[in-house]
């Protein structure tokens, strides 16, 4: 048996809302060489089942919701670790994933002198938002990111993601945010945990080098770049540290020559 996956989705195993070619034979490999997997993804909007229906919708059948690890997931987590009094609370800036995944842990949502402001990506951040938060942070609250990506892979191109939301707080309070997505490696540890493995014996997969491979590497794993999402081939020798393998996409790599 080859080393255990944690594989990165935006740009890995889709894009948007098309599957990258050679994703679903991938996953298929993984299944018929038993090779333990897991998704992990910087997304903190969806549910490990929205995200378990997703893939069905683009033909990849057969998946749990224990194959994923949300950033909101590892948000929490974190938090909950934190947590110094029984009713914590924070203000979100994010949607209806994170806010499950906090109350989950026992968090209550609240805009009244928070414990925590949480931001993640948002479509439908404003600038009432905005001013909330900076407020908040002005009166106290701890800064939290659930991911640092500036931008997302879609069709056609690339949106604003949480890295541009929490630049924008972070210019009005002058503040830093506290980020437990990738790269932060306490996510990587997060999923090699889940999964049951040492970060030795585990590859990560992604398609950036300074969130999905410097977060594996800090982690101590293997890496995989995939150049099928954000970074390119020509971007790579500009980094100070180096992928183990590089792939045109996910449909080439065999599980077990990993």
């Amino acid at each position: 048996m080859g080393k255990s996956i944690i594989s990165d989705m935006d740009g890995v195993i889709y894009r948007g809302k098309q599957l990258i070619p050679g994703a679903r034979e991938f996953v298929q490999r993984l299944f018929d060489t038993r090779t333990p997997f897991l998704f992990l993804t910087n997304n903190a909007e969806q549910t490990p089942l929205d995200l378990k229906l997703k893939l069905e919708e683009l033909g990849i059948p057969g998946l749990s919701e224990d194959n994923f690890i949300t950033s909101a997931m590892a948000t929490a987590m974190f938090l909950k670790s934190q947590k110094r009094k029984e009713q914590a609370t924070a203000y979100v800036v994010g949607g209806g994933g994170l806010i499950n995944e906090l109350y989950n842990v026992g968090f209550s949502i609240s805009e009244s002198r928070p414990d925590y402001v949480v931001v993640a990506k948002s479509s439908t951040f404003s600038f009432e938002q905005l001013k909330k938060a900076v407020r908040l942070i002005d009166q106290g609250a701890k800064f939290i990111g659930t991911n640092p990506d500036m931008i997302d892979p879609v069709e056609g191109g690339y949106e604003p993601a949480a890295g541009t939301l929490l630049a924008a707080i972070s210019a009005a309070t002058g503040k830093k945010p506290y980020i437990v997505g990738k790269p932060n490696s306490l996510m990587m540890l997060l999923a090699t945990r889940k999964l049951g493995v040492h970060p030795d014996d585990a590859v990560m997969i992604g398609d950036r080098m300074d969130t999905d491979i410097v977060g594996g590497l800090e982690a101590g794993m293997r890496t995989a770049l995939v150049l099928s999402g954000v970074s390119t081939l020509a971007s790579v020798s500009h980094f100070p540290y180096q992928p183990d393998y590089v792939f045109d996409s996910v449909g080439d790599i065999d599980p077990l020559a990993l």
